[in-house]
């Protein structure tokens, strides 16, 4: 038995999280709906500009692993943050919901960088556009990545939004092959369609080398397979990976293998905040495949926790997932 059923490596990140209308994105040049990086500068000159804001912690690996931690699942975190007052509450939000968290912090001494944070802006239509300072979280390397803790992982989940770091490839293959090492899988999320389009043929590889489980929405894969129809996307994925969980947004999600698709819908929910929906929907999957639920039920308990997620702002759930799993007829546990 594997001492943890999910080992995440991703961005530590805080999550600033603000409302503002379409015309405060125009007039600050954030582009709506999709993450952009910013350097230190611009994340002070944004946050200045924003509204009242909350601070809640974040990243989106991270949220997937206090999600399964929250559902009962024995999970562990790699992520960079600084020994400074944002790191720690990160530290501490991400301990408090049973995750190990032991990724070396980054000394006071690095003067050049900070905890990163992403400036979340959530437009009246629910929609989240990111402007994220990675700060130390860039730094995150080979010698971050604890291969006795991957070695112990049932499930490697990598998180798209990493590539963006110099020695990302580098941590990312140190952490899949301790994994795969020692006979766990590896598991991926595309993060972002701009994410993709930076990093498209290090993806592919990726994906076709080393991934049995990818997650994606509907614009990222398509993004990954050049084309606009969804369609001829989880055909071209049904090819390259094991398994493949596509969200298509209020529609729901599709699941495609080598031999078979199907398609589970998602209840109602009206959207606050879309922040975190494919984060958790992550979560809820791999906590299904952590109780040997077969691929629709899995896909079914990550539209629950994605439908948690949206109907609040934040990223991280605020009701029960175990309860809302339970009510709907998905929990053994």
């Amino acid at each position: 038995m594997k001492t943890y059923d999910v080992v995440g490596v991703g961005n530590a990140l805080v999550d600033v999280l603000s409302h503002c209308e379409d015309a405060f994105l125009s007039d600050n040049s954030v582009e709506k709906g999709i993450m952009q990086l910013i350097d230190a500068a611009r994340a002070v000159e944004l946050y200045g500009a924003m509204g009242p804001a909350q601070e809640i912690s974040g990243g989106s690996a991270a949220n997937t692993i206090a999600g399964l931690a929250m559902l009962g699942a024995r999970t562990a975190y790699v992520g960079k943050v600084k020994d400074d007052q944002l790191g720690a509450i990160f530290a501490h939000d991400l301990r408090a919901m049973g995750a190990v968290y032991e990724t070396p912090l980054a000394p006071k001494t690095l003067a050049e960088h900070e905890t990163g944070r992403c400036m979340v802006l959530v437009t009246p239509d629910g929609e989240r556009s990111m402007s994220t300072y990675l700060g130390v979280s860039e730094s995150l390397g080979p010698d971050d990545v604890d291969p006795e803790m991957c070695a112990g992982a049932a499930w490697l989940y990598l998180e798209g939004y990493r590539f963006d770091g110099a020695a990302s490839v580098a941590a990312f293959d140190k952490a899949i092959r301790a994994t795969k090492g020692a006979g766990g899988r590896v598991s991926i999320t595309l993060s972002d369609p701009f994410c993709v389009n930076r990093h498209r043929d290090a993806f592919r590889k990726l994906i076709a080398d080393h991934t049995d489980l990818l997650f994606a929405n509907e614009h990222e894969l398509m993004a990954l397979y050049e084309t606009d129809d969804l369609e001829a996307a989880m055909a071209r994925v049904s090819g390259d990976v094991e398994i493949a969980a596509v969200t298509v947004g209020a529609r729901g999600a599709h699941v495609v293998t080598p031999s078979a698709r199907s398609h589970v819908p998602t209840a109602a929910t009206k959207v606050v905040d879309a922040t975190g929906a494919g984060d958790l929907f992550a979560a809820g999957f791999l906590a299904g495949l952590a109780q040997g639920r077969d691929l629709a039920h899995c896909a079914s308990m990550g539209c629950v926790a994605a439908g948690e997620v949206i109907s609040h702002v934040g990223a991280r759930p605020e009701a029960d997932l175990g309860t809302l799993m339970k009510e709907r007829g998905l929990w053994a546990r």
